[in-house]
Formats: C-alpha cells, sequence, structure tokens
C-alpha cells in the first residue's frame, strides 16, 4: 500500500476522478465549482490544493491559501501586555508576513480538509499535515496556520502539536438551532421571552424605511463597488479579518448556486446601505458576509434587520440550524444563537522563532461575551 500527496495550483487542473473517489462534493464547500469562484475572483491569493492518495485514488483532501497579513493586525486583538505585543511586533519587524492557511480563510467552520469515510482517520491526517510542511518548506512565509476544527475533531487534530503546532481556540461559531414546528417568523418570537421578542421585534419596526431586494447576478454586477464598500465598512469594524474578500467571488456563487446561494441587498432612499449573504449547504443555512452602513446603522437597525432576516431565511429553507459565524457573539446569543468552540494550530516555519511564539499562542485568550438564554 502507498500512501502519497499530490498537489494542484487550480481547480482545473485536479483529475474529476479524485472528486469522484472522495464523494464529498454533496457538501458544497468541499465541490471544486465552490472552490473555484474564490480562486476566479481573487487572483492576489496564492491557492493551493492538496489530495492524499492511497494506490492513486484520492482518500483526503486540503485546501490552502497563501496570504499577506500585519503583524499588527494579529497582535492587537491577542489578549497580551503591551510590553509582550511590542515584543512579538519587533521580532516580526512589524512588518506584513505570509501566512499560509490550511482551511478556507473566508469561512468559519470545519471547511478546510476532508477526510474518506472508511479511511484511517488519524494517520490519513497526518498524510495532510505532512503535505502541508512540503508545501512550506518551499514557499517564502513565515507561519502557518491550521484552522477551525470542532472538539469532536481534536483526537484527530491534536496529533499536529507532533509536528510542533501550538493549538489555540479563536471565537466561535454562533449556531440558531431551529425548532421544526417554526413555519414563520412570529412562530420563532413567540417561543422567545418577552424582552427578547420585544427586541427583535423592535429592530424590525426601526428598519420598516429599509427597501430589501433579493439581488440576482446581474444586481450584484451593478451594484458591486457599493457591496465591496459596505462589507469594507464591517472589516474595518471587525476585530481581525484574515483576507478581505474580492465580492465579485458572489457573481461566480450567484451564477453557479442560483436560489441556494442569496444575496439580499438594503437601499433607504435607493442607496444601499447593507447587504447579507447566505448559502443553502444540505439543511444547513450559513450566514456568509455582510455589509453595512454604520452612519444608517442604529438610527434604522440594519445590523439588527440581517440578523432577523437569517433567522426568516432559516424558517424558509426548512434549515435545521443556522451558522451565524464568529464575531458579536452576545447580539447573536439573543436571537437563541448557541457557542460552538473551534481550535486552530500555529506555528512559525523556523524552530527558534516557533519556541519563542509556542508559548504566547498557548496562552491567547479569546474574548469573552455573556451568553443569553432568550427562549421561553
Amino acid at each position: 500500500m502507498s500512501i502519497d500527496s499530490e498537489i494542484f495550483k487550480t481547480i482545473d487542473s485536479i483529475p474529476k476522478s479524485y472528486w469522484e473517489n472522495l464523494n464529498c462534493t454533496v457538501n458544497i464547500y468541499y465541490s471544486p465549482e465552490f472552490l473555484k469562484a474564490f480562486e476566479l475572483a481573487n487572483t492576489a491569493i496564492e491557492f493551493n490544493y492538496i489530495f492524499i492518495l492511497k494506490n492513486g485514488k484520492a482518500i483526503a483532501f486540503a485546501s490552502t491559501q497563501t496570504v499577506t497579513i500585519g503583524i499588527e493586525t494579529i497582535t492587537k486583538n491577542i489578549d497580551m501586555s503591551y510590553k509582550v505585543r511590542r515584543f512579538v511586533n519587533s521580532l516580526f519587524c512589524k512588518n506584513h508576513i505570509k501566512v499560509l492557511f490550511c482551511g478556507n480563510v473566508f469561512l468559519s467552520g470545519e471547511y478546510g480538509t476532508f477526510l474518506k469515510e472508511g479511511e484511517p482517520k488519524v494517520e490519513t491526517f497526518k498524510a495532510i499535515a505532512k503535505a502541508v510542511k512540503k508545501l512550506y518548506r518551499c514557499k517564502r512565509l513565515s507561519t502557518i496556520f491550521i484552522k477551525d476544527f470542532e472538539d469532536e475533531s481534536l483526537y484527530i487534530t491534536d496529533h499536529l502539536k507532533a509536528f510542533d503546532y501550538a493549538s489555540m481556540h479563536v471565537e466561535p461559531n454562533m449556531i440558531i438551532y431551529l425548532d421544526s414546528t417554526w413555519k414563520s417568523f412570529e412562530d420563532y418570537t413567540s417561543a422567545l421571552k418577552s424582552k427578547y421578542r420585544v427586541k427583535a421585534n423592535r429592530a424590525d419596526a426601526k428598519s420598516e424605511a429599509l427597501e430589501a431586494k433579493l439581488l440576482n447576478e446581474e444586481d450584484i454586477k451593478m451594484y458591486l463597488d457599493e457591496l465591496q464598500a459596505l462589507y469594507q465598512n464591517t472589516i474595518d469594524n471587525a476585530d481581525f479579518n484574515a483576507q478581505i474578500l474580492n465580492l465579485n467571488t458572489y457573481t461566480h456563487l450567484k451564477n453557479t448556486y442560483k436560489d441556494n446561494f442569496t444575496v439580499k441587498g438594503y437601499f433607504l432612499n435607493d442607496k444601499l446601505v447593507g447587504f447579507l449573504s447566505a448559502m443553502q449547504n444540505g439543511d444547513h443555512l450559513d450566514a456568509h458576509f455582510i455589509g453595512i452602513d454604520y452612519t444608517n446603522n442604529k438610527e434604522y437597525a440594519i445590523y439588527p434587520r440581517i440578523l432577523n432576516d437569517y433567522v426568516r431565511l432559516g424558517i424558509k429553507t426548512k434549515s435545521s440550524q443556522i451558522n451565524l459565524g464568529r464575531t458579536a457573539s452576545e447580539i447573536k446569543s439573543t436571537l437563541g444563537a448557541q457557542p460552538k468552540t473551534l481550535t486552530c494550530y500555529c506555528r512559525h516555519k523556523y524552530a527558534l522563532p516557533n519556541k519563542i511564539l509556542k508559548p504566547f499562542i498557548k496562552n491567547v485568550h479569546i474574548k469573552t461575551f455573556k451568553q443569553h438564554q432568550p427562549f421561553k
């Protein structure tokens, strides 16, 4: 039995038989069409696709992206003293660093590696780790970041520690589990305690002046600059973002996935002041990026309305759960979202800096938040 790895730089160069071997494309995030949309629109990123082969047949897959990040973007959001932060920044000369992400840098969740059912998971995952090592050895970069693993996977992924990675918790995904008896938004709000129901209804009332419109592929092209600017607002407002998505990605996703991919725009006096995007993946609805005009957000409750509309969309599509993603965890919990812990692994390419950085990585603390329990 021979185990090999093969690395491809473009989706189109991957043999169709590899996808068939894996039988993974029923999950949209492991489909070549989905991955190609990001590759086509984000040309500044270097994409690589790793396949693990057993006797010539694919048994595992991992996607990687090499991106450039300012070190201060990372350290400003880590709970560390001023002296330690200054030291880490100086270690990298306050410079931009090249980071190899294994996983999908544009998604929050366990969407970066796929292990074929029936194959030995630990051995197969170690083969992915070796392929990642082979990849970063021949690249000019400093840090490797393998993301985002749920608790159920840690018995497999903790083997990365043997490759000198340190593990760290990142902000959790916030998941709303939908009751199958909810047929409307009113059914959902009826299940809320009074103060949370009032909060949800107030968001709808304050945002009444907004005209909501589902955007088709042509609309996305027409409003692309406005969408990009609104998305940039949320990035500037966020604690941390590894990479900025070129929203032309959405024209490709809309073209491929039609009604399974939703982009909804919010207009105030014919001006686009917000948007949401979401992907239907089986019976799960996943919130993707949003955009907000913060000068109008407070008066017209744009963000709370977006959250309400994610719930509406989840109920309409008969989804079992809505993944609202990371960030703004507390406000998402007021809608009933529960945190799902995610673990990432990080290491410096070179041994000595890695030895220095590991204690800092191990001591990273995510921001705490108040978890609300809004249901009766």
